[in-house]
């Protein structure tokens, strides 16, 4: 089994309980253990007119294929009503895999690490919750580093 990082996003339909619901939906996943969750933590959209985004990072051990993992999250994301009409738009879930193991992926569906990681702290803060201090990504980069040029601003880390 490998170690997986899944990014977790909402800003629509009470997006506190679509991470509660993307969590059960992860704990159901074939060929997967669930670990853990971090916190959850909410920050201002990306995009200017869109409600706050509530965060959270899990983690899962899996033997799953890393494409057969993607569809297996684009089908929990339809399951709660994720629509896809603008790159960044709102949703209701968003479900990104970060890391997946020590792997590099380079497909046309799936780059791992996920390529923008390094720049958002709602995606590096919970992440380091659960992932060791000393955890280097495949591309060589420390979380360490990451945390240190990516500071915590704009964030609130929320109550589950």
């Amino acid at each position: 089994m490998e170690r997986i990082y899944i990014g977790m996003g909402s800003n629509l339909a009470d997006p506190a309980d679509q991470l509660r619901s993307a969590v059960q939906a992860l704990t159901q996943l074939p060929d997967s253990r669930f670990v853990a969750v971090s916190a959850f933590y909410q920050s201002d959209s990306l995009l200017p007119g869109q409600p706050r985004y509530t965060n959270a990072v899990a983690a899962i051990d899996s033997t799953l294929a890393p494409l057969d993992l993607l569809d297996a999250l684009q089908a929990i994301e339809l399951d709660q009503g994720r629509e896809r009409h603008e790159r960044w738009g709102p949703r209701t879930l968003d479900l990104d895999i970060l890391l997946f193991g020590d792997r590099l992926i380079e497909e046309p569906r799936l780059k791992v690490p996920h390529y923008h990681m390094h720049a958002r702290p709602f995606v590096l803060y919970p992440l380091a919750e659960l992932a060791p201090a000393s955890l280097t990504l495949a591309d060589g980069r420390s979380l360490e580093q990451l945390l240190a040029d990516c500071p915590f601003v704009g964030l609130e880390r929320l109550e589950r």
